[in-house]
């Protein structure tokens, strides 16, 4: 049963880096930490970003145990991905700003779409693909 301003759906991922990929999303797509459980050295056991209504859960690589063993980084898959995050965002011109300048690759260039909304799609310094705009689905 969805609670009201909780997402009921959450998208995981899985950095070599997961650090330095917490600052970078909290810095480029505005998500802040909401629980974050340090692991040994300088990894991430567990980490829950919050953006708006939603979250994503993200840990350093390796992984421990059996989900370590069905989900990698990009980089353990040659740069491919088999599923990517859509923010909703209020400014997807600074946003798209904000990720050239972090180091993002553009992969589709910000455009109006036909449907609605304003976005574009990029990569992130680790290629963990992330498409954001201002169009969001829930309002009409």
């Amino acid at each position: 049963m969805p609670t009201q301003g909780r997402s009921t759906v959450i998208h995981t991922l899985r950095y070599e880096d997961a650090p330095a990929a917490i600052a970078w999303l909290c810095d480029v797509f505005g998500f802040e930490k909401h629980f974050v459980v340090p692991g040994e050295g300088d990894t991430i056991a567990h980490a829950q970003l919050q953006l708006g209504d939603g979250m994503i859960m993200l840990g350093s690589e390796p992984h421990e145990g059996a989900f370590g063993e069905v989900q990698k980084p990009p980089s353990a898959l040659g740069g491919l991905v088999s599923s990517s995050a859509y923010l909703v965002v209020d400014d997807a011109d600074a946003c798209y700003e904000r990720a050239k300048a972090g180091g993002a690759e553009i992969v589709v260039e910000i455009e109006d779409a036909s449907y609605g909304g304003r976005g574009f799609t990029c990569r992130d310094p680790e290629g963990h693909v992330w498409s954001v705009g201002t169009y969001d689905p829930w309002a009409g």
